[in-house]
């Protein structure tokens, strides 16, 4: 038996990268031996076990055989025949399949110390094809290491656009595209995800919402680089400047999907299309089974980011509601959040990425004010249910008007 340190491990850790988990391959050994020695197995489509002291996951070395189509249609072999390099050659890109044993050598035998060197994200073997979910994974690697200067190898790429092309992608699960997409969220550079999705065929496939939105002209007055695909992208790409929260850039990225509805005869105008992206927002969470604490703020910026635009034209009144509707009077940290994903909206133009977004400023000082008038402010103890919340609401908009006729 012997066992070696493999995949993201190794290769962060030779990126200089902090490295938070380890996996293990263990070769030459049966379920039966790792039974044996107090190993508790988890893997149900292969044998996987937890190191009874660490709780490190060690996989029997393996190979793989396609046997269908979608991402599982796999035979696998975990006998103790199968070697560190067959194991090796069934993984995804070269800088994934380099292993290191106890003495700190490392076993490349499919280059991926030189493709680190090159910056150069490339595929083990033609196996790759047979996986559809590769393709978003080294979408989300190329988000990853954006940074750091990896780019796709043009024949993996080329093996990317075959599999887009095949129908394979429309096997996968909601729950693995979900979670490659919230992985790429949360990664450096989001925006290279879904760029190399669109490259390669794949974001009409699992993104239709978004990749309807490329080539969806806007008025230049407000949107110099008139393309809606490519203001997304900006935008996305300004939400990850100004926060690390995937809650917010997704929010960004889908705040203008009505504007892929809207009738051509109307264009380049989109009247209407907040109410439409917030109908589209739903129905893409619904098919991807997104998280309920990714769509509450994401429907807000979708409605309401040309209302907040406007707030220095609104009347404390409408402030007020505006406030109410994205549930800052509920949870203050709301309200940043609001202004972030609102921010990188106005920020994501050909030449406004620095623009100011004066607009914060008069947000929060009505949230203040507005806060600052409690239930015990509302004299009259005998008002219930409407009468109380509109006799509050009317304190309350007084006290932003005040606040806002305030020098700032």
């Amino acid at each position: 038996m012997q066992v070696y340190e493999v995949g993201g491990a190794v290769r962060d850790s030779l990126l200089g990268l902090p490295v938070t988990e380890k996996d293990y391959v263990v070769v030459g050994a049966t379920p039966d031996e790792m039974l044996a020695l107090g190993f508790r197995q988890v893997g149900r489509d292969f044998p996987v076990f937890l190191h009874p002291e660490t709780n490190a996951e060690h996989a029997l070395a393996r190979t793989e055989r396609k046997t269908g189509s979608g991402h599982t249609a796999f035979a696998v072999d975990a006998s103790a025949e199968v070697t560190l390099e067959d194991d090796l050659r069934r993984r995804d890109l070269t800088i994934n399949a380099m292993a290191r044993d106890d003495d700190g050598e490392i076993i490349d035998p499919y280059d991926g110390l030189g493709d680190l060197e090159r910056r150069v994200l490339r595929h083990v073997s033609p196996a790759f094809a047979e996986d559809p979910l590769r393709v978003l994974r080294v979408a989300r690697f190329a988000a990853r290491f954006a940074n750091l200067g990896f780019s796709i190898a043009e024949p993996t790429l080329e093996l990317m656009r075959a599999i887009a092309e095949s129908g394979e992608l429309q096997s996968l699960s909601a729950e693995r595209v979900w979670q490659e997409t919230e992985k790429a969220l949360k990664s450096d550079r989001p925006r290279v995800f879904f760029e190399t999705l669109r490259d390669c065929g794949a974001l009409r496939v699992v993104f239709p919402e978004i990749d309807c939105l490329f080539g969806v002209p806007q008025p230049a007055k407000w949107h110099p680089e008139v393309d809606t695909g490519l203001h997304t992208l900006m935008a996305v790409e300004q939400a990850a400047l100004s926060t690390p929260d995937p809650v917010v850039r997704f929010a960004v990225l889908v705040h203008d999907l009505g504007k892929g509805t809207t009738p051509r005869d109307t264009l380049p105008r989109h009247v209407g299309h907040e109410k439409r992206s917030v109908g589209l927002i739903d129905d893409l969470a619904a098919r991807l089974r997104v998280p309920k604490r990714y769509l509450g703020l994401a429907r807000s910026v979708a409605r309401f980011h040309g209302v907040a635009l406007r707030a220095a034209e609104l009347r404390p009144g409408t402030l007020l509601e505006l406030l109410t509707e994205i549930g800052a009077l509920r949870d203050a940290g709301t309200l940043e959040d609001f202004i972030t994903a609102c921010e990188a909206d106005v920020r994501g133009r050909t030449g406004l990425e620095q623009a100011p977004y004066p607009q914060a400023d008069i947000l929060r000082r009505a949230l203040t004010a507005a806060s600052a008038v409690t239930a015990e402010a509302v004299g009259d103890r005998s008002l219930e249910g409407k009468a109380f919340g509109d006799a509050l609401a009317a304190l309350r908009i007084d006290a932003i008007r005040i606040e806002l006729q305030r020098p700032s």
